[in-house]
């Protein structure tokens, strides 16, 4: 197997990573194609896959304004029938690695939705397994669902020296996102 980052529009590539990426997230929960393409061309965004003889097992979509030292881990998925054999943790330190290469990022961030479900404590436990922390107990919820969503942090080249706030996060997260939504 074998990890792919770019962060270049490749229509090829995302063809063959679309359903993973639909399947996993829903087309509620998911950008649009269009906004997706758009992130590119704004340069806010890379595709990191990983596979073999032309299959995707898994992707990822990470994303970062101008000039910030700050990498959103947007969206991560793994195909539903290979999960919980260590891919999804696979493509994270993969992610974890190039993001400490790249001399701007100094943490990784991602929003996970905390309400009180199996599910969601699953997705924690697992950014857990990866190094993520939970920064503190603030919640936000976006006008666009009910889901509540905390902010975790990585840190790539050691902790800050200015405690960070999960809201201050989250406020970061939305402004990606609303960058993201505007066609440009």
């Amino acid at each position: 197997m074998k990890f792919i980052t770019t962060k270049q529009w490749d229509e090829d590539l995302w063809h063959k990573t679309r359903d993973i990426y639909n399947v996993a997230f829903g087309e509620h929960a998911t950008k649009p194609e269009k906004i997706i393409r758009n992130m590119f061309t704004k340069g806010l965004s890379s595709l990191h896959v990983l596979m073999e003889n032309d299959k995707v097992f898994a992707m990822a979509l990470t994303g970062s304004m101008p000039s910030s030292s700050i990498l959103l881990l947007d969206y991560l998925a793994v195909w539903k029938d290979l999960r919980g054999h260590g891919i999804g943790k696979e493509i994270c330190d993969y992610i974890i690695d190039w993001a400490r290469s790249k001399p701007q990022f100094k943490r990784i961030l991602v929003e996970v939705e905390c309400d009180e479900t199996p599910e969601n404590q699953a997705r924690i436990h697992f950014w857990e397994k990866c190094g993520f922390q939970l920064l503190d107990d603030y919640q936000h919820c976006y006008k666009w669902g009910p889901q509540h969503y905390m902010a975790m942090v990585l840190f790539l080249k050691g902790k800050s020296a200015t405690p960070l706030k999960g809201e201050d996060c989250l406020k970061y997260m939305a402004t990606f996102h609303k960058e993201s939504y505007k066609l440009g």
